[in-house]
């Protein structure tokens, strides 16, 4: 009785194990492959004077993602480094804002698909004192015609500050009132 039952047991694990080798695997497909590759921009390291302050840029480089099978950009590129705004003038320098545009060699901006001009710098902007400064990471998208096309000439940096303590003025306009 006993033999029956493994002799069963192993006929019937044979079939199945036949039936299930049979069977059609579905195919997956693969996600395509992508590499991250890194453009450095020579020179790396800039520092440009403003009149209340000077701005240095350094170890910038362009950070791409590229399909390996098309050698197309997949992610849009972004630039990447740190920046440092230094306070040169004798105000305290509240930032509000500080923006990046791309220019190609005639000096005109490189728009991004959606048609915008600029890219903001996230970062935590307060204050900077006299003498001061204030540092960040530098990850800002980067227009992908720029990139496939290599025609980036010059990065425009734009900041928004207000001097502090602010300057006012009064004015007085003499007026009637008729009758």
């Amino acid at each position: 009785m006993l033999k029956k039952f493994f002799l069963f047991s192993a006929v019937g694990l044979v079939f199945i194990f036949s039936l299930n080798s049979c069977e059609k695997k579905p195919e997956v497909t693969k996600a395509p492959e992508t590499q991250k590759v890194t453009v450095a921009l020579t020179p790396s390291d800039q520092e440009i004077k403003g009149e209340l302050f000077s701005l240095k840029l350094s170890d910038l480089k362009i950070i791409k993602t590229v399909n390996t099978s098309t050698k197309e950009l997949s992610t849009i590129p972004s630039l990447s480094g740190s920046i440092k705004i230094s306070n040169d003038s004798t105000s305290i320098l509240d930032i509000k804002e500080v923006t990046v545009q791309y220019l190609d060699s005639s000096g005109n901006p490189i728009p991004f698909d959606n048609g915008k001009a600029k890219a903001t710098v996230r970062g935590y902007w307060s204050d900077i004192q006299p003498g001061a400064h204030a540092e960040a990471s530098l990850d800002v998208k980067v227009p992908m015609a720029a990139v496939k096309e290599k025609s980036i000439s010059k990065i425009r940096s734009h900041v928004v500050y207000i001097p502090i303590p602010l300057k006012k003025e009064t004015m007085e306009a003499s007026v009637e009132m008729g009758e």
